[in-house]
């Protein structure tokens, strides 16, 4: 008898300490369970409001349940997710006695933060999200890169000024475009086909105002486990500029000239950007960018809000230019190179003199 008596006891501590985890919604029909590797428990409600319920004969004891598909032995209205580990997460529906879909639940689980991420690998800045800007006009990107054996996909974005108070996020219908709303302000953003990126554009942002309140991204991505793990970044929009490419196009014979990036904030006397040009000896047609793989004859820095001309050296074969903005310490644009083909040219021309000359 006593074994019996100590037995329930045992049994009722069991489930009594199994606690409910914290827990928060992101979207209406997705819940987001952070777990700490102790045992406990999640309710779920199928029909939420009393109105709902009160209106069914069965008072819901004719619900049942599937889990991703499957269907389980539970029961009524009240559904009650079991949490160990990181185990626990799915899609859970709830259905007529007929099947037909009553609600669903996507459950994702967030294990605690100061275990090492998996999702997502830091990028050579040593940050798991990378983002950058082409100009000032409120659009920005952010890229990251997936870990080699836990491929995954967004599942929530949340964009918003600092300053800005209760933001409101919501997704399409193709769950690839989301609005985040306030008071104050709207982004929207976009992932691209790839799953490893998004843009986002703040749509009130003013490129000539002073940028007092920094922008902060959170991305939440999720495997296939239903793991959910979320990264942030938060930045100005001067700290992440970095200008498209350079267009270099030939003057003559000795001068070659270059362009502001089409995609650049203008007026460029309001947004100035800065040129590096290098002069390398060699063109090296097999290199990706001869810029970073060949030794410069001579590096200079040019200010300019204007087309840029440029004076080449003679025995320069190759010529890079790359800008970045005047104003603030931020990304250098990626080089642009120019082959300059005019020795070939000039014997090319010495043989033609010759030819004509040997024809008279």
């Amino acid at each position: 008898m006593n074994f019996f008596v100590v037995g329930i006891i045992c049994t009722f501590l069991q489930f009594s300490c199994q606690k409910s985890p914290s827990h928060q919604t992101l979207l209406p029909n997705i819940l987001v369970v952070e777990v700490d590797g102790s045992l406990g428990q999640q309710p779920l409600n199928c029909l939420v409001s009393a109105e709902e319920l009160m209106r069914r004969d069965d008072k819901g004891q004719d619900i049942f349940w599937k889990k991703n598909g499957v269907e389980d032995t539970q029961r009524g209205n009240s559904y009650t997710i079991t949490l160990e580990d990181s185990l626990g997460g799915g899609n859970y529906t709830c259905h007529n006695k007929d099947g037909s879909l009553l609600n669903y639940t996507v459950v994702l689980i967030q294990e605690d933060q100061t275990k090492m991420r998996k999702i997502l690998v830091k990028t050579e800045e040593e940050d798991y999200l990378k983002c950058s800007a082409q100009n000032y006009n409120g659009e920005f990107g952010c890229s990251w890169t997936w870990h080699r054996s836990r491929i995954g996909k967004v599942t929530f974005i949340r964009a918003r000024r600092l300053e800005d108070g209760d933001t409101q996020c919501s997704v399409d219908t193709s769950g690839q475009h989301w609005t985040c709303s306030s008071s104050h302000r709207n982004f929207s953003c976009s992932v691209d086909r790839t799953g490893n990126q998004i843009s986002c554009l703040d749509e009130q942002h003013c490129p000539y105002a002073e940028e007092s309140q920094q922008i902060h991204i959170t991305v939440y991505v999720k495997t296939e486990l239903f793991l959910v793990e979320n990264y942030s970044k938060h930045f100005h929009l001067s700290a992440i500029v970095k200008p498209d490419k350079v267009e270099i196009s030939k003057i003559n014979a000795t001068m070659i000239k270059w362009t502001y990036p089409s995609s650049w904030s203008s007026p460029y006397s309001y947004f100035p950007l800065t040129f590096q040009i290098t002069q390398l000896r060699r063109g090296c047609k097999r290199c990706g960018n001869p810029c970073t793989d060949s030794k410069a004859i001579k590096t200079l820095t040019v200010h300019s809000t204007d087309i840029c001309s440029f004076e080449v050296k003679r025995k320069a074969k190759t010529v890079c230019v790359r800008a970045k903005d005047a104003l603030c310490d931020s990304q250098w644009s990626e080089w642009s190179h120019f082959r300059l083909k005019r020795n070939k040219d000039n014997k090319k021309n010495k043989h033609k003199r010759q030819h004509y000359r040997n024809r008279e």
